[in-house]
């Protein structure tokens, strides 16, 4: 049987130590190399997970951030034109050395008209504010056949004033929901109906049961939207051709914020909106909500 050498004999090998130093210097540098590059890898690898969940955490809070300076320019935007007329008329008659009563009386009358539309425009975005704040709305069992009956009562006067007929077909359901503000939903959408109507037309509600849903129609024959205006019209201060308004006279006032009004009490909700239209012939407004 063969004996393995022992170690006193291995260690009286020439040159053996050096080998090893040697050997021992190579390892320690590939040691320090691998390390190196491992802790590279680490370095590089936290850096980019750190810019992603940075860039992930940060995304909602630039969007948040651009929404707000879009919504001040636009809001500023809008308050300063009748506050430019309310100046500007008030100019204009300082400078009259011979202003007398009657002209007073009308520039006041008009400075009034315009101090009217700077409150309705306040009222609207302090709505589009509340409405944007969720956690503020008592969710109940709604009726929302009682919500479409007392939205009407609402705005009843405004169709007598045309002449316009509701045709109703109402089912009894019922969602979890906030009911002043779908109150205030059917409102903005039948204001909004009976606006873009002709004299003597027909505005029809329909609320029935569709796929477990409550789903509520709301269908006027007026003028319609152009199709170019439809992927806009919920967006805040968004108001469609002007030629459209202009075909049922210049009564019609508004800033655009009704809609998008709309939309978000839609959305604190649980609910979706679809609208279709067609010129000439009227738009419909469906807008759906779980039914319980």
């Amino acid at each position: 049987m063969r004996e393995l050498p022992d170690n006193n004999m291995l260690n009286r090998i020439p040159g053996l130590e050096q080998i090893r130093a040697e050997q021992f210097r190579e390892s320690s540098g590939h040691l320090k190399l691998n390390l190196i590059y491992f802790n590279l890898l680490i370095l590089i690898l936290s850096a980019g997970l750190a810019y992603f969940f940075a860039r992930r955490t940060l995304a909602p809070i630039k969007e948040t951030l651009e929404i707000q300076n879009s919504f001040t320019a636009d809001a500023s935007y809008e308050l300063r034109t009748p506050l430019a007329a309310i100046k500007s008329e008030i100019e204009v008659a300082l400078r009259d050395k011979k202003l007398g009563l009657a002209t007073a009386k009308k520039t006041l009358k008009s400075n009034l008209e315009e101090v009217e539309k700077l409150e309705s425009l306040t009222n609207a975005l302090l709505k589009l504010s509340q409405y944007q704040e969720e956690g503020k709305n008592i969710f109940e069992k709604v009726s929302l056949e009682e919500v479409i009956i007392e939205g009407y009562e609402k705005i009843e006067s405004l169709a007598r004033k045309k002449s316009i007929n509701f045709n109703t077909k109402l089912e009894n359901l019922y969602i979890q929901g906030d009911k002043a503000s779908l109150i205030e939903l059917i409102v903005i959408l039948l204001d909004n109906a009976i606006k873009y109507s002709p004299q003597k037309s027909k505005i029809t509600i329909r609320l029935k049961k569709k796929n477990h849903q409550a789903e509520i129609r709301i269908i006027d024959r007026g003028i319609g939207i152009k199709s170019s205006d439809l992927p806009y019209i919920f967006n805040r201060f968004y108001r469609a051709d002007l030629s459209r308004q202009r075909q049922l006279g210049s009564g019609i006032n508004g800033y655009g914020l009704g809609l998008a009004i709309a939309k978000k009490i839609i959305e604190l909700n649980r609910g979706s909106i679809e609208v279709k239209s067609k010129i000439g012939a009227g738009t419909t407004f469906i807008i759906k909500f779980p039914k319980i």
